[in-house]
């Protein structure tokens, strides 16, 4: 990678120093962390891509004729080529998961899982995954084939109801899947909520307490749900670690979310995203099926069509990805901005944030091209020089 300027901005919050959000030795090995995690996600990019381009244009045709002499229904075929194929991208990335998930977390004390425990939780969300994705793109197939050339406006549509009912059901019945979560039962930090929450919307009976500890030194805490099931989750590791007042300022972050409605904001995106992304889907089939054999049937879509589909949509969001980044940090910042003016706990924002930053190990500040590139939040740097504006 080119070399390029990595100094803070004048007003940002000093790594090392007097008023230090790590110490040198602990911003070297979040340096070293969050260096080598960085090298595993790009490694990792770099073999869906090319494993992806292969199984589209090499494999998927006599992958889909070999088995088309043992399944004769396009669907069940569909579903064993998908499987054949994540199979293999599965075999090949592994490796990388294994070392990213599991060796560099134990390397640098953040995971308490055992390898054979790490390597279960990896295959149950890996059977998960596979699932979800196969159902959706056997539907896809079938929306391409019964919609036609404005298949791609359905399927956006339908992207739009699944991303609507995951939400709905993530917090409970996917989360539960793989932590315990149980509602938060603290009379001290309960008072404080219930007036962080008075005039929200958000009643104190959606704070739940998720057991992280078991398995992870980190902290975590997030806003889940929509409708009914929304609901703040915080993981045991705050809430045991962080004094009242952090939490609070926490809480009010995840009640920033819920303000500003930007679970909704994003499903909205979403959805503009997808009908951007499957429309380029469309142009890509018509001009590789023009060129193979001729004018797209939508009617007749071959299933070896489909690897192309998944090719395009990965390239179009890892494309869009730093776009999405730069939205999501944006949000981050409304509700940091929103829990300092709730709150008034300018002290406790920023002893909490430099908290997570030692427990995590994340670079307070990391490569302005990484952050643009790949980074979801606004570095911690930034976060605690936001504090004295």
């Amino acid at each position: 990678m080119a070399e390029t300027d990595v100094s803070s901005p004048p007003h940002a919050a000093s790594a090392v120093g007097d008023d230090a959000v790590l110490t040198p030795a602990q911003l070297a090995e979040a340096k070293e962390y969050g260096h080598r995690h960085l090298l595993a996600g790009l490694a990792d990019m770099a073999v869906d891509v090319v494993y992806l381009t292969i199984a589209a244009l090499v494999l998927a045709v006599p992958l889909d004729h070999w088995l088309a002499h043992y399944v004769a229904s396009d669907t069940l075929r569909l579903i064993a080529l998908f499987l054949i194929v994540l199979a293999l991208h599965e075999c090949l990335s592994f490796p990388l998961s294994l070392y990213s998930g599991h060796w560099l977390e134990q390397r640098y004390g953040l995971s308490r899982q055992s390898l054979g425990r790490w390597v279960s939780r990896h295959f149950k969300q890996l059977a998960l995954g596979v699932a979800l994705s196969v159902t959706l793109f056997v539907a896809l197939f079938w929306v391409i084939r019964w919609t036609g050339p404005w298949w791609w406006l359905a399927a956006a549509a339908g992207f739009f109801v699944v991303s609507v009912l995951l939400s709905q059901l993530a917090p409970v019945l996917i989360l539960p899947l793989f932590y315990k979560i149980e509602r938060l039962d603290s009379p001290v930090l309960a008072e404080r909520m219930e007036r962080l929450a008075h005039g929200t919307g958000l009643s104190i009976e959606g704070v739940y307490r998720m057991q992280m500890s078991d398995e992870t030194a980190k902290a975590n805490a997030m806003l889940a749900g929509m409708g009914s099931t929304r609901r703040v989750i915080m993981g045991d590791t705050l809430l045991d670690g962080f004094t009242p007042d952090e939490i609070e300022v926490i809480f009010a972050h995840e009640i920033g979310h819920h303000v500003h409605r930007h679970l909704h904001k994003l499903i909205g995106l979403g959805l503009l995203f997808a009908i951007a992304g499957f429309w380029l889907c469309d142009r890509v089939l018509a001009a590789w099926v023009t060129r193979v054999s001729g004018e797209l049937n939508y009617a007749e879509l071959p299933v070896n069509a489909m690897p192309l589909v998944v090719l395009v949509l990965t390239l179009f969001f890892m494309g869009v990805g730093p776009l999405q980044n730069l939205i999501s940090r944006h949000f981050e910042r409304q509700c940091d901005r929103y829990a300092l003016v709730r709150t008034g706990l300018r002290e406790a924002y920023q002893s909490a944030f430099r908290k997570l930053a030692r427990l995590n190990k994340d670079d307070p500040e990391p490569n302005r091209w990484e952050v643009l590139l790949f980074h979801s939040h606004p570095p911690v740097g930034e976060r605690l020089a936001a504090a004295d504006l």
